[in-house]
């Protein structure tokens, strides 16, 4: 029998390392630039344009007991596709509901720990994009760090924690994906962070987010203090949190370092983003856990779904953070790179708000995945 599955619950089956299997009926090239990925994720590839007129094409690739999940963009043709794999007698079908879409902006929160004096922190894992945002809650205030532009589910997340939101914090401008900061604090009433070396060419106001000027969230030690760490922006800021976890950005990942490239200063950026993650960084507590604004690999996320790790670790571990000569650092930093995300310039105008595309236009130019990180 065919039936519909969210996003919310492929991500659960997912994130619980359940088996799944995808039938992508879009085409070869969507396909391989962007798919739903897990570590117990099996993908069957098949347009639809092949399968419209009939299901040939599948024979012998699917079982007719097997459970599969089919995708298409945004659902429609994978409906169809759907109740053609019911007719023919597949008994476990089901169709994604909204399709890549839906995928791209399902975010799953996630509890990474208790704060000091009884506060929470929580990680928001976008995994269709790769994207992290973070709640941080505390005596009835709450401040969101890296929002994505889906602000409803900040905003419901807030009302079912009884916790209001009085800062909206961005550790520098983004290249791969809409921020939902000014929007969330237009809608709150709280203050918008920026970092104001990112901040030079946009078109409203914001509060300076610099080191030195701590955030107080709620009435408890719980607190927020920008360390200027430049490489991936010229204005990159990361973030202690209780003097227990490191809010990177992206300048430092699980398994990869940012990329300096997406305002076309990657040469110029070198050197700053290795005094921040050689020396900087350096000089932090082994034990800061880190919790970057991205991740690139489907391994990085843990037995619960949230992606961390300890520092120490990190520079035991990340490639990133072991290249000794400077200069195999630089080529690894300039020319060891993904493709630009797409429409990346674009989404940095709309960062800056000098330009305002409406929400389908925000959709397409978010499609694909994330490639704010440096391939090791």
């Amino acid at each position: 029998m065919s039936t519909i599955i969210t996003a919310s619950e492929l991500a659960r089956k997912i994130i619980n390392n359940e088996d799944v299997l995808i039938l992508d009926i879009r085409s070869q090239e969507n396909f391989d630039n962007w798919k739903i990925e897990g570590v117990t994720v099996k993908h069957i590839n098949e347009p639809y344009y092949n399968l419209v007129n009939g299901l040939e094409k599948l024979d012998g690739r699917l079982k007719k007991e097997q459970e599969v999940v089919v995708v298409c963009a945004k659902g429609g043709t994978s409906s169809e596709i759907t109740e053609m794999l019911d007719d023919a007698g597949f008994a476990h079908v089901y169709n994604l509901e909204g399709g890549m879409r839906a995928w791209s902006e399902h975010l799953e929160p996630v509890k990474i720990g208790d704060l000091t004096d009884g506060g929470s922190l929580y990680q928001f894992v976008r995994l269709g994009k790769g994207c992290l945002s973070y709640f941080i809650e505390s005596n009835g205030e709450a401040a969101v760090v890296d929002p994505v532009r889906m602000t409803e589910t900040f905003t419901a997340f807030a009302s079912e924690k009884d916790v209001t939101i009085k800062h909206l914090i961005d550790t520098h401008l983004h290249a791969d994906h809409i921020s939902g900061g000014r929007k969330l604090a237009e809608q709150t009433g709280g203050i918008y962070h920026l970092p104001p070396k990112d901040a030079t060419e946009v078109t409203y106001g914001y509060q300076p987010l610099e080191e030195g000027k701590d955030i107080i969230v709620g009435n408890t030690t719980v607190k927020v203090q920008p360390i200027y760490s430049p490489g991936h922006t010229v204005g990159s800021t990361s973030l202690i949190i209780d003097d227990q976890y490191l809010l990177t950005g992206d300048i430092l990942f699980v398994k990869s370092i940012g990329r300096p490239d997406l305002a076309g200063k990657a040469e110029d950026w070198v050197a700053d983003l290795r005094h921040t993650l050689y020396t900087r960084y350096k000089e932090l507590s082994a034990e800061l856990i880190v919790l970057p604004a991205h991740f690139s690999f489907i391994e990085e996320l843990s037995q619960d779904g949230s992606v961390s790790a300890r520092l120490g670790d990190l520079f035991e571990n990340n490639s990133g953070l072991n290249v000794e000569d400077e200069g195999d650092f630089r080529k690894l930093v300039t020319e060891n790179l993904p493709p630009q995300p797409n429409a990346y310039q674009d989404i940095r105008q709309t960062n800056m708000g000098k330009i305002n595309p409406d929400l389908e236009e925000q959709r397409e130019m978010e499609s694909g995945p994330n490639r704010c990180a440096v391939e090791g």
